[in-house]
């Protein structure tokens, strides 16, 4: 039986990493919570994951800061942005970054998981999202 995706979920506000997690849960994907990206860093040394979800204003280190960490490591984990940030600046920021999709929240239940499956399914390209 093949393993389902897993999916990172870096965002410091605790309700958000909840209900994400569980939307994930009930529409048979695997993730794992994080509530801010130096304890994601740290876990990408030790797991895999198949796609990232992150939120761009945290504490210590930003959104913006992950991507161009991850970046920095090669990685070609496709990022999915979910953010209040309504800045056009940082958005093109993270797009021309390679982020897969660009979504204000709240965002619905479908648009946040096709852009999932799509970004897990191919890794690149990008959807501006909302």
């Amino acid at each position: 039986m093949p393993e389902l995706p897993t999916v990172a979920i870096v965002d410091d506000d605790e309700a958000v990493r909840e209900a994400l997690g569980d939307l994930l849960m009930v529409s048979g994907l695997t993730c794992q919570t994080f509530e801010g990206a130096a304890s994601f860093l740290d876990a990408t040394t030790k797991r895999h994951f198949d796609c990232l979800i992150t939120d761009i204003r945290m504490p210590d280190m930003s959104g913006i800061e992950l991507i161009e960490h991850l970046q920095k490591r090669c990685t070609d984990l496709p990022v999915i942005v979910i953010s209040s940030v309504l800045d056009q600046h940082v958005r093109s920021s993270a797009l021309s970054l390679g982020v897969h999709a660009w979504f204000t929240k709240p965002v619905s239940d479908e648009r946040l998981l096709g852009a999932i499956a799509a970004a897990i399914a191919n890794g690149s390209g990008a959807d501006t999202g909302q």
